[in-house]
């Protein structure tokens, strides 16, 4: 089991990296790939998951993120494929906040999860989170707002998480969607 890997992103796909690591590029598949910089030194947590047919590696720009990862598919019937995506379209404060207040529908928002796998979500995690609470729910709910905005607006996916990573969290999410809106218009 790897824990992370240090090297140059050398090439940004719609659902992974390729990370340089001594001359070997490692493609990990990550929710958020535009949250990383092509050609610049990164680390990335990893998760890998070993089958009959398939050796993959996850990975994530925080340890926060993977440990969610991991709380996630330890789930029935919620494997990394159907994690991933709820990493790379929610906050790992909202998704938090959705388990802990039951709150079903913002679960089914995303791909592949209906209600019964969300159901089976809040009642496999609900109070076992702790360690997710702080000051991230309402930093990082931004985001998952943003994006929300700009899907609104008729953006596409890619679009979008092409800048969702390179706007300043700290600013109003009315100056968030100014700043998303300045960059898609480049």
């Amino acid at each position: 089991m790897y824990d992370y890997i240090e090297g140059i992103v050398t090439n940004i796909y719609s659902g992974s990296i390729s990370v340089n690591v001594g001359g070997i590029g490692f493609l990990v598949n990550t929710p958020s790939p535009y949250s990383f910089n092509e050609g610049e030194k990164t680390k990335v947590y990893l998760y890998q998951v070993v089958r009959e047919d398939e050796l993959s590696l996850y990975g994530f720009k925080e340890e926060k993120e993977r440990s969610l990862f991991l709380k996630l598919i330890g789930v029935k019937g919620l494997g990394p494929k159907m994690a991933l995506p709820m990493l790379a379209t929610g906050s790992v404060g909202g998704i938090v906040d959705a388990i802990e207040r039951e709150n079903s529908l913002y679960l089914k928002k995303f791909p592949k999860i209906g209600d019964k796998v969300a159901k089976q979500i809040i009642l496999d995690l609900k109070g076992k989170l702790g360690d997710f609470k702080g000051e991230e729910e309402t930093s990082e709910d931004n985001s998952s707002d943003l994006y929300d905005a700009l899907v609104s607006l008729g953006y596409k996916d890619k679009e979008i998480k092409g800048v969702v990573g390179k706007v300043d969290k700290s600013l109003s999410i009315g100056d968030q969607i100014k700043d998303a809106l300045k960059m898609l218009l480049k």
